[in-house]
């Protein structure tokens, strides 16, 4: 299970899409499910994302944006947020991870909520 950080919890659940890649062209689609948790007494809403995005020859991308997914979702107290979403690479391993900016509805208050990273693996690399 993911870390609790600042009372928010972020998990990812990765597959590949083999349906949708074409590794002869270095072509590779991962999607990822991504459930955000607030474990805090307060509501918060997640205004923007900041992703890192490095294959396996050391290929480094940053996307930084507006919430998730066209929403900017709030989370009462307890509650939690999925999410769906994909990611393309030249290389079939690769790895992501990032953050979400917060805002505490009540206060004003912003903070980053850390998202851990995980991997991106085609099936076949992993036999």
């Amino acid at each position: 299970m993911a870390e609790l950080k600042q009372g928010i919890r972020v998990m990812a659940r990765v597959t590949y899409q083999q349906e949708y890649s074409d590794p002869n062209r270095n072509y590779y689609v991962f999607f990822y499910r991504i459930t955000v948790e607030n474990h805090n007494p307060f509501e918060v809403q997640l205004l923007a994302r900041h992703w890192e995005i490095l294959d396996s020859t050391g290929i480094r991308t940053t996307v930084d944006g507006e919430g998730v997914v066209g929403e900017q979702p709030i989370l009462g107290p307890g509650e939690r947020f999925s999410y769906e979403s994909a990611c393309n690479l030249s290389t079939g391993m690769g790895r992501m991870k990032g953050h979400y900016v917060m805002v505490r509805t009540d206060s004003g208050a912003q903070f980053h909520a850390q998202i851990p990273e995980f991997k991106l693996e085609v099936n076949f690399a992993l036999n």
